[in-house]
């Protein structure tokens, strides 16, 4: 495992600033009082799809924050608990799914296709 400065320096040569997706998570996240959204981003043959942009928006459908999955297409996201949008768009097509996250991992399928 690489050491998170030199994955952060990947991801900013990458155009992203976003931690690793697939890293594990910190041991120092308390579960019990934050919400993780994680899930793996895959194409309709139900391939992984690593580098596609993953967006969270809120309940309204304003954008919060965006990452690019992992080669494995792992993505991950911090948020609070409720209502939340997960949009993939990538070169595979795009998804979406509306997820009712509470405390702790939060895990989901997002599937992308052409239309």
């Amino acid at each position: 495992m690489t050491s998170p400065a030199t994955n952060v320096a990947a991801n900013v040569a990458a155009g992203c600033a976003a931690p690793d997706q697939s890293a594990s998570l910190p041991s120092s996240v308390d579960l019990a009082k934050e919400t993780v959204i994680t899930g793996i981003v895959r194409n309709a043959d139900g391939e992984v799809v690593g580098g596609a942009y993953v967006r969270l928006l809120d309940g309204s459908g304003e954008f919060t924050a965006e990452v690019v999955s992992s080669p494995e297409g792992v993505f991950r996201f911090f948020a609070a608990p409720g209502s939340w949008t997960v949009r993939a768009l990538s070169r595979h097509g795009n998804g979406e799914l509306v997820v009712d996250a509470d405390r702790g991992v939060n895990e989901i399928a997002l599937d992308v296709a052409t239309v």
